[in-house]
């Protein structure tokens, strides 16, 4: 689980104690209140020479005893709630810091393995520059003779809808998943080529929902929204409260994807710090992949996404819809920059449309 992960369950756990906390505070008032309410009333008993008074001040003394046993109670259950949530948060912060250390440890450990190959990579370069000379000549031969070779070409849209997979996952609550979701199939709806779109969302995705889209859904772009990192995607557990969710890795992620025989053209990683994991896909398997340079704000990944689903909704290449998606993040005052193409080295996204405009279709 990523650092950021961590904080964020840190944070709530604070919050919940704190919320506890206070109502303990506010029950142990009101048995406090209650409980001199009882004692009034069982002095004014005492004092009394009526049978009748006497009766209906034991009475009072009762009820006002009954509250504040109820609110006392409530107190020490709410304590106790203060107590876990208190220890849950330590843990937390126990674990942070050890991940800090271990990324500490592990760009110390990077730092020595670069320099030392710095002065590997030096040295060998030094070696082989006399033999290099020699070889110039046939490299510059070849690479006159690759300039001509066409970059891969991926399959015209075929007559068929457009499928995507839209996989979105909050096992905390604390992402708008499902507001995501509906701007993508509203802008969807008004677009140009509505009727030739299919989407397939899924709300609290677990990896169950990923293989059963993959395999039965064969979509041609998987859409994720939630938490993701480096090396990890974020997915739901199948219950009912709010918990910390099931991490899958990046390579078991793209496994699941290339398990089919037409494997997705685009996958999109609307989470953060993920062009690390577009970048493995691509490696892995995906022609296309976009991912987020960093922590992205929730209403910039939603922003980004409708209008990147408008743009291939009105027929536009995928590059097209990238920027037009950063361009919409833009305009409303967010951070832009973070979107981000990864392409095979054989594909132009410029030229992957994955629907046609009525222009092509007749132009054809």
């Amino acid at each position: 689980m990523s650092i950021s992960m961590y904080r964020r369950q840190y944070q709530q756990k604070v919050k919940q104690a704190t919320e506890a906390q206070k109502k303990a505070a506010e029950s142990r008032a009101k048995e406090a209140a209650k409980r001199q309410d009882a004692n009034k009333a069982q002095t004014a008993a005492q004092k009394t020479n009526s049978p009748t008074t006497r009766k209906s001040r034991m009475n009072d003394a009762t009820r006002a005893l009954t509250a504040a046993d109820k609110y006392g109670k409530e107190a020490s259950e709410l304590e106790k709630k203060t107590a876990r949530y208190g220890s849950e948060a330590a843990d937390l912060q126990v674990k942070i810091a050890k991940a800090e250390q271990a990324e500490a440890d592990q760009a110390e450990r990077k730092r020595k393995r670069d320099e030392q190959q710095r002065k590997t990579d030096e040295l060998r370069r030094a070696r082989e520059a006399a033999a290099e000379r020699h070889r110039i000549d046939d490299r510059l031969s070849a690479t006159e003779a690759k300039a001509d070779h066409a970059l891969r070409k991926l399959a015209a849209p075929k007559p068929e809808k457009l499928r995507v997979l839209m996989l979105g996952a909050s096992p905390e609550g604390d992402l708008r998943i499902g507001r995501e979701q509906a701007k993508i199939r509203r802008a969807v709806e008004r677009a140009v080529h509505s009727e030739q779109i299919d989407l397939d969302i899924r709300t609290a995705a677990t990896t169950d929902d990923l293989l059963d889209g993959i395999a039965r859904f064969r979509p041609h772009v998987v859409h994720f929204s939630g938490h993701g990192g480096d090396q990890i995607i974020g997915f739901e557990d199948d219950v009912d409260e709010h918990h910390v969710g099931v991490v899958a890795t990046v390579d078991a992620f793209a496994s699941a994807c290339a398990a089919t025989d037409t494997p997705p053209i685009l996958v999109v990683l609307n989470a953060c710090e993920t062009t690390t994991a577009a970048e493995r896909l691509v490696a892995r398997f995906a022609p296309l992949a976009i991912g987020m340079d960093g922590e992205i704000d929730d209403t910039d990944a939603i922003t980004y996404a409708t209008g990147l689903y408008a743009s291939i909704a009105n027929g536009h290449s995928v590059n097209s819809a990238h920027m037009a998606g950063k361009a919409a993040v833009e305009l409303a005052g967010g951070e832009y920059e973070l979107p981000s193409l990864v392409a095979a080295v054989d594909v132009n996204p410029t030229a992957v449309k994955l629907v046609k405009r009525p222009d092509e279709d007749e132009a054809a």
